[in-house]
C-alpha cells in the first residue's frame, strides 16, 4: 500500500469522525418538534446509541473544530435532565472538559464552560462533580476574558454551582469568586452581566454571612449601577431581586443597600407604568425585603412623601420600631417634618398602619402631636379670634 493510500485511509477516518460528531450535535440541538424537545427524546436516543463515550474521545483529539463540536454536543445532551447529565459525567467528560478551560480558542472555551454549566445546574451532586474536577480558581480567569461569551458562560457556571447550597456558595466565596464576578459585572454590559447579577443574588440569599461577603466585596454599589443604567427591564429585575436578597437579613444588611440610594430607584421602577410586570413585582418585593429590616431612618424618610399606601405601611412600621428607643432620632423626626407628615396620613381605624402611627405618636408629648396635626393652626387662629384680653 502506497503512502498516498495510507493517508487517504486516515483522511476518510477523520472525515467520518467529524461527520459523526456534527450529526450527533445536530440531533441533540434540533428536535423535530416541541414534544421531542420537551421530552429530550432525541438526546436520549443519542445516549442510548452509545455516542457519549465517543464524544468524550473526540474532545481529547487535537483538532480544535472536532473539540468544539463534541463539547457543544455534550452540552446539549446534559442540559435536558439530571439523568442525561449523569451519563456525561459517567463517561468521564467533566475531567477532560475542566482541563481545557484555559484553552486559547475562545469558541471552544465558551462551549466547555457551557457544558460544565449544563451538568452543574441539575443537582448538588452533579455540581460537586464539576467542582471536584478542580475548576477553581482557573474558571475565574475566564471572567477577565476578552470574549463576552466566555465571560458570560464563566459567570453562568459559577452561578449554577453557587445556587444549590450555602456550602457550595461558601466554596465560591473562599475561591475569590464573588469579588471576581463583581469585577466582571463592572467590565461588561447587557446580557453578559445577567448571570453574574443572579449569582450574587443566589449567594446572598443563602445566609447572613454570605450576604455580608457580597457587601464586603462591594457588590451593592455595582448592582445599584446595573439597576440604574441597564436599559433592559429583565436585567434591572435581576438586579432588584439580588439587592433584595442582600438587604433582607439584618438592619446592617439593609443599611448597606439603603445608603447607595437604591430604594428611591426601586420605588420609581415599581411605580413606573413603563416597567414590565416582572420588574414591578421584583422591585416591590425588594423594597419590602429591605424596608422590613431597615432602621437607617434618613433613607426611609423620603418614602413618607412618595410611597403608595402598600409601601407606606412598611415605612411607618419601621419608624414605630426605632423612634421609641432613639431620642436623637425622635428630635430629628420632628425638625425634618416627618412627624407632621405622619399626622397627615389617613389610616383606617384599627388597621396595622393606624397602630404604627399611634406607636409613633406615643413617643411625643400630646401637645406636640396636636401642634403638627392637620387643622391645628386653624384651631389656634379661632382661639385667637375668640380670645378676650383681661384688660378689656
Amino acid at each position: 500500500m502506497s503512502q498516498r493510500q495510507v493517508l487517504q485511509v486516515f483522511e476518510q477516518y477523520q472525515k467520518a469522525r467529524t461527520q459523526f460528531v456534527q450529526m450527533v450535535a445536530e440531533l441533540a440541538t434540533r428536535p423535530q418538534n416541541i414534544e421531542t424537545l420537551q421530552n429530550a427524546e432525541l438526546s436520549q436516543a443519542v445516549v442510548d446509541a452509545g455516542a457519549v463515550p465517543l464524544l468524550v474521545l473526540c474532545i481529547q483529539e487535537p483538532e480544535i473544530a472536532l473539540k468544539r463540536i463534541a463539547a457543544s454536543a455534550l452540552s446539549d445532551i446534559a442540559k435536558h435532565s439530571p439523568e442525561l447529565a449523569q451519563t456525561v459525567v459517567d463517561a468521564g467528560a467533566v475531567a477532560h472538559l475542566a482541563q481545557m478551560i484555559l484553552n486559547p480558542d475562545a469558541k471552544l472555551k465558551h462551549q466547555i464552560l457551557s457544558a460544565l454549566s449544563q451538568v452543574s445546574k441539575h443537582s448538588v451532586d452533579l455540581a460537586e462533580m464539576v467542582v471536584e474536577a478542580e475548576i477553581f480558581p482557573v474558571v475565574l480567569t475566564c471572567l477577565k476574558d476578552k470574549d463576552e461569551y466566555v465571560k458570560k458562560n464563566a459567570s453562568t457556571l459559577i452561578r449554577e454551582i453557587a445556587k444549590h447550597t450555602p456550602e457550595l456558595s461558601q466554596l465560591v466565596v473562599n475561591a475569590g469568586g464573588v469579588a471576581a464576578v463583581i469585577d466582571c459585572i463592572g467590565s461588561c454590559k447587557g446580557n453578559t452581566r445577567l448571570p453574574g447579577i443572579m449569582m450574587l443574588g443566589y449567594v446572598a440569599a443563602h445566609s447572613e454571612n454570605l450576604a455580608m461577603a457580597v457587601i464586603i466585596s462591594k457588590g451593592v454599589p455595582q448592582l445599584s449601577v446595573c439597576l440604574s443604567e441597564e436599559p433592559e427591564d429583565h436585567i434591572k429585575a435581576a438586579a432588584a431581586w439580588a439587592l433584595g436578597q442582600i438587604g433582607r437579613h439584618t438592619p446592617e444588611h439593609a443599611r448597606a443597600v439603603a445608603v447607595t440610594n437604591t430604594l428611591p430607584v426601586l420605588l420609581s421602577l415599581y411605580m413606573s407604568t413603563e416597567s414590565s410586570e416582572d420588574l414591578q413585582v421584583k422591585s416591590k418585593k425588594a423594597i419590602k425585603n429591605i424596608l422590613q429590616k431597615c432602621t437607617y431612618l434618613p433613607a426611609l424618610e423620603p418614602f413618607l412623601y412618595d410611597a403608595p399606601p402598600n409601601i407606606l405601611k412598611h415605612v411607618v412600621g419601621q419608624f414605630s420600631k426605632v423612634l421609641p428607643h432613639d431620642s436623637k432620632a425622635r428630635r430629628l423626626f420632628v425638625t425634618s417634618g416627618g412627624l407632621k407628615k405622619v399626622q397627615e396620613i389617613k389610616a383606617e381605624p384599627g388597621s396595622l398602619l393606624q397602630e404604627y402611627i399611634n406607636s409613633i405618636n406615643s413617643c411625643y408629648p400630646e401637645e406636640i402631636v396636636r401642634y403638627y396635626s392637620p387643622g391645628y393652626s386653624d384651631t389656634l387662629l379661632q382661639r385667637v379670634d375668640s380670645y378676650q384680653p383681661l384688660n378689656n
